[in-house]
């Protein structure tokens, strides 16, 4: 009887091995390479006050203006995804036809744009980067490498003629020291051939850690949620107080090496889903 019993409870603890050996498979099958999905979510905002409401949210600056948006874009490309090990995948980089895209506040659903990636290795990845604007080497693949995203951007109001290329940031509104009642338009962009040209590059790389690894697998699509804090613009590492010289700006003056060199600084990864 106890010859019998001993191999009645081998047998069923042999059953239950193989059968959560086979549930762990079916979930996560090392073998399976198949590519999936991955999310971005873009959520702008002040840091003090939650989401942006265009036309209606405003902000006090360090500087003690009040102002509040009526256009708020900006083009994002060049993403890249940073596993465990160091290794990167390059999504279409230098590619803007696949591989950029504009987050426009006026789109936002619930206050959120999305950027939707296909194709995406499985892996773990423990960091993205991303770029703001359009970097020199895709401009300079000319017109013909990208005519897709110009299109979509020239309709968007994010380009200026081909010779100046790609509005990377647009912020309009008003501004005003007891309510915001003075227009303002910053269009902060590369002013074509930036060496041929002689101006600055204000195309710039973020890098975010993720605060928990996105796992993409066949049955997973992660959702990286970002925050980015429109606190940076008149009220980052350079203070900036608009004013009759600057609060027309377009291009890439000095005043909006300042702005761009501040809005770099408004990204953060504040969490990650993985559904």
């Amino acid at each position: 009887m106890k010859i019998s019993k001993f191999i009645f409870l081998f047998l069923m603890a042999f059953s239950l091995t193989i059968v959560s050996s086979c549930s762990s498979n079916d979930e996560d099958d090392p073998a399976d390479v198949t590519p999936g999905k991955l999310q971005l979510k873009f959520e702008n905002g002040f840091s003090n006050l939650g989401g942006i409401v265009l036309n209606q949210t405003t902000q006090i600056s360090s500087s003690w203006q009040r102002h509040q948006f009526s256009t708020l874009k900006y083009i994002i490309s060049n993403i890249v995804l940073i596993d465990e090990n160091g290794a990167e995948f390059k999504y279409h980089y230098n590619d803007p036809d696949h591989g950029a895209f504009i987050i426009d506040q006026a789109e936002a659903s619930a206050g959120i744009n999305y950027i939707n990636l296909s194709e995406v290795p499985k892996n773990n990845y423990k960091k993205i980067r991303f770029g703001l604007g359009i970097s020199q080497s895709a401009y300079l693949l000319g017109q013909n490498g990208q005519g897709e995203f110009w299109a979509k951007a020239k309709t968007a109001g994010m380009t200026w003629s081909w010779a100046a290329g790609y509005i990377f940031t647009k912020l309009e509104g008003k501004y005003g020291s007891t309510s915001a009642d003075t227009a303002f338009m910053n269009h902060c962009g590369n002013m074509g051939n930036v060496t041929a040209n002689n101006t600055p590059d204000l195309y710039r790389e973020i890098t975010l850690d993720l605060p928990v690894k996105a796992r993409v697998t066949t049955s997973i699509t992660p959702s990286i949620h970002m925050l980015a804090d429109f606190n940076q613009y008149l009220s980052g590492a350079t203070p900036i107080t608009l004013n009759a010289s600057n609060d027309m700006a377009m291009g890439s003056s000095q005043h909006l090496v300042n702005i761009t060199n501040n809005l770099t600084a408004m990204f953060k990864v504040d969490h990650v889903h993985n559904d």
